[in-house]
């Protein structure tokens, strides 16, 4: 009985850590949400309406890496809550992800003029992305489109020739995906999405150490 009673504890201990862990992890991101917020280290945090951090679960298994955030995004300063966003929405459905499990961010945290990336300003970001990655600690990143996918993984092929398929970056295992938003803009590619997202989710579904 004393050892039931031992290990009951035990367990109530470690939960409790747990919750701990998971209480400090939210309130370091907010914390560097609020810095971002707070920045003006480039242009766009004069020319934005609102910096644009994340949505999602503070201890996500996986995180969608956009490139930047658009004019929908920047009126409510929350990541893919525009057409894309939908998209994105859509196939979050399909991968039959609960909200527990995953996070989306955007390498520039701030929508640049013309929705034209800004690779000046993505070096100033990094940090920010980099600090992001650190403390939510995904056991898959998925980059939507080119300029995420090389910001996370430097030496890849281009985002047509690798789409759909794992690969290993510097921080783990990514899978990248077409941008949602080229699905909108051509039949071929929203065909590219939709099949893709499909070997994502048939990806998931296999054992752990049958991943990669």
């Amino acid at each position: 009985m004393r050892t039931g009673r031992r290990a009951v504890a035990r367990g109530a201990r470690a939960a409790a850590a747990r919750g701990t862990r998971t209480a400090d992890r939210a309130a370091e991101l907010e914390r560097l949400a609020e810095e971002i917020r707070a920045c003006r280290r480039c242009p766009l945090g004069s020319s934005r309406e609102h910096a644009v951090v994340y949505r999602g679960s503070s201890t996500p298994s996986i995180v969608f890496v956009g490139e930047a955030p658009g004019a929908a995004e920047d009126r409510a300063g929350v990541p893919f809550v525009g057409r894309a966003g939908r998209q994105l929405d859509a196939a979050l459905a399909r991968l039959g992800l609960g909200s527990a499990e995953f996070g989306v961010l955007n390498v520039l945290k701030c929508r640049p003029p013309g929705n034209r990336f800004d690779p000046a300003a993505a070096r100033t970001c990094r940090p920010y992305l980099d600090r992001q990655l650190a403390l939510l600690r995904p056991r898959l990143l998925v980059p939507l489109g080119a300029k995420a996918l090389a910001a996370l993984v430097p030496d890849a092929p281009p985002i047509l020739q690798c789409a759909g398929a794992p690969r290993l970056g510097p921080l783990g295992p990514v899978f990248p995906l077409v941008h949602p938003a080229a699905a909108l803009r051509s039949r071929r590619l929203k065909e590219r999405w939709d099949s893709d997202v499909a070997a994502l989710r048939r990806w998931l579904a296999r054992p752990p150490l049958q991943m990669l």
